[in-house]
């Protein structure tokens, strides 16, 4: 599962990557706003605080957009067939597949049951406490988690459970997840639904929840050891590299 630690980013990657990036940009995300109703692959267990009305269509829309796009992808890169996963919102507390989880676990897909698992509630804190503001930081968040389904489509996970759980193969499957997620953003980019400073807002939440950031703010200093998802350097690196080149061969993190 991809916890907290859902790390988005890096500090120091360089202008020329950043500018390459934001040079991509040139719609609107919310544009798919309108018209979308498909609330089908939205499942809200019943819970005394639900989220804004506003907030389920825009994961509904997202959640549409990557499921559009990896239907395209997949079949023409891998040669296989993308099956999208459930999305299940929820606040305070979820039991899933993969076992118990709070709001603190933060959004995680779950390969036992295929489901991404988002408190909404993280987008507030994304923004208050990472200070990660704007759309596309919270796109990116769930396109990152779709990551990991498509890796599960793909058997890498279950290659790395059959490798043995170590913090080097963690890291290098976030990492691979944010590169998807580039992935999904070039595809988005494409079909003219960006507007410029989107793929900043990305990098910026990239950055701010790299592990070593978070170990920075919480601990006070930086722990590379123990790292699970990556430096936010390298967040920021693979998610750049996925929406420059589009080619999920490109996302060699274990290499």
């Amino acid at each position: 599962m991809s916890g907290r630690g859902i790390a988005i980013g890096g500090g120091g990657i360089g202008i020329l990557i950043l500018a390459a990036v934001v040079l991509l940009c040139g719609g609107d995300p919310r544009q798919l706003l309108q018209g979308v109703q498909d609330q089908q692959q939205v499942q809200q267990p019943g819970a005394p605080n639900a989220p804004a009305d506003d907030n389920k269509q825009f994961a509904s829309a997202v959640l549409k957009m990557t499921e559009d796009a990896w239907t395209e992808i997949l079949p023409q890169q891998a040669r296989i067939r993308y099956t999208p996963p459930k999305l299940v919102l929820f606040t305070d507390q979820i039991s899933s597949a993969c076992g118990y989880a709070s709001s603190a676990t933060g959004p995680f897909y779950c390969p036992g049951d295929q489901k991404l698992y988002l408190d909404l509630g993280f987008f507030r804190e994304l923004q208050t406490e990472f200070g990660a503001k704007g759309d596309f930081a919270q796109a990116y968040v769930i396109a990152h988690e779709i990551g990991h389904h498509v890796q599960n489509l793909l058997g890498t996970m279950d290659n790395v459970n059959r490798a043995g759980s170590n913090n080097r193969l963690s890291v290098a499957l976030e990492l691979q997840a944010d590169c998807y997620a580039g992935v999904w953003a070039n595809y988005v980019q494409k079909k003219g639904l960006l507007e410029t400073g989107d793929a900043q807002e990305a990098l910026t939440a990239a950055s701010a929840v790299g592990d070593d950031m978070i170990q920075k703010r919480t601990r006070g200093y930086v722990v590379p050891e123990s790292f699970t998802h990556g430096s936010a350097q390298q967040r920021m690196s693979w998610f750049a590299k996925g929406m420059q080149t589009g080619d999920i061969r490109q996302c060699q993190t274990f290499k």
